[in-house]
């Protein structure tokens, strides 16, 4: 078969990104019959696209154009003209990112990360509200086969009319980067942000990600000089005091040193599609205090501190459980990350598109 997959949304260093670029990796790795076509859209980031690809090898080709994100919305999904053929040629199998839904004449395959643009229209850019409403419309529609990362995100597909037979449910699983870091490798990264001591780790900032119940749980703990680590961009007004740091985005060459230094991953979202920081920080060799809703228990399994995000007193009963017993939770932790691997997520995906030539 000859497989075409928008490849464009890696330039964005998000969740959805690492997903993008690992089932590239994996595919080709595992998969040595079919033929693979990479389709990415950009403007300024082409350069990003090219590098990610010429970084690759297997059986594959590349089709890399300047399309911006906005244009590409329009064309797609607001008016749906422009098949992709016209840019990848004739394929078997077409798997459309999460942003834009092409029309095809192939078997098409989408993979949808979560609804939270859907399920939280006011915290999410009234663009990419309006782009997600229009794709998800086309999506059910026209699209074969649906991927979705746990069996929380195919139960809210179901409550909105989708079709069960098209989804199929394949977890994500956390990059071959994240292991439990040395020493000399946490203590730079600690001198370099001016972390000292004792502290905690939360990935994600904003309404969604639960910040401002988590700030008051962790003022409330009052464990000695125990710090607050935030990666993410605050939105507004700084919250950043003398016990919480607030470090913006980090890179992935950066983040497995900070979750090895850190006592815990507190991460008391209130939406998830999957929740793919609680496995990073299980490979890293941290306890996990997450939301006993959504994706998360999922995920976590029994290798948690599960806690009501919306209570702030939960919040802070997880995070001393937490700091009063690690070793037990940290073996529970590699059990349960040793559930999931990017290989298993591609062999999972490439049964998904088989189903084309049935």
């Amino acid at each position: 078969m000859k497989i075409a997959l928008d490849v464009s949304q890696i330039v964005y260093e998000t969740g959805v990104s690492t997903y993008t670029k690992e089932l590239v990796r994996n595919l080709l790795k595992v998969d040595s019959e079919n033929e693979y076509v990479f389709f990415g859209g950009a403007l300024r980031q082409l350069g990003t696209l090219k590098e990610f690809l010429g970084g690759i090898s297997g059986n594959f080709s590349s089709k890399i154009f300047p399309i911006p994100p906005t244009l590409a919305d329009i064309f797609w999904n607001r008016l749906h003209i422009l098949p992709i053929e016209k840019f990848v040629g004739v394929v078997d199998v077409f798997h459309s990112s999460d942003w834009t839904q092409p029309p095809s004449s192939s078997f098409k395959v989408t993979t949808i990360h979560d609804l939270a643009p859907i399920r939280f229209p006011k915290l999410t850019h009234p663009k990419i509200y309006a782009a997600h409403k229009a794709r998800l419309a086309w999506v059910k529609k026209e699209v074969d086969r649906i991927i979705v990362p746990s069996n929380a995100t195919k139960n809210e597909m179901l409550k909105i009319g989708f079709d069960e037979a098209k989804i199929r449910v394949i977890p994500e699983a956390p990059s071959d980067i994240f292991y439990q870091r040395g020493e000399e490798e946490v203590k730079k990264l600690r001198v370099k942000y001016g972390i000292f001591g004792k502290f905690i780790i939360s990935v994600g900032v904003g309404p969604r990600k639960n910040t401002e119940r988590l700030i008051k749980a962790f003022d409330l703990v009052r464990e000695g000089d125990l710090k607050l680590v935030l990666i993410g961009r605050v939105q507004g007004k700084s919250i950043e005091s003398r016990n919480i740091r607030i470090l913006g985005h980090v890179g992935s060459e950066e983040l497995p040193a900070l979750y090895r230094g850190a006592e815990a991953l507190v991460y008391p979202s209130l939406y998830e599609g999957f929740g793919l920081p609680i496995l990073e920080a299980f490979a890293s060799g941290i306890p996990v205090v997450t939301s006993n809703l959504s994706s998360m228990v999922e995920v976590a399994g029994d290798a948690a501190v599960l806690i009501d995000p919306y209570e702030v007193e939960s919040i802070v009963e997880g995070i001393r459980k937490v700091l009063r017993g690690k070793i037990g939770l940290v073996r529970k932790g590699f059990r349960q990350v040793k559930k999931y691997s990017w290989e298993k997520t591609a062999k999972m995906t490439l049964d998904v598109y088989s189903e084309a030539k049935k």
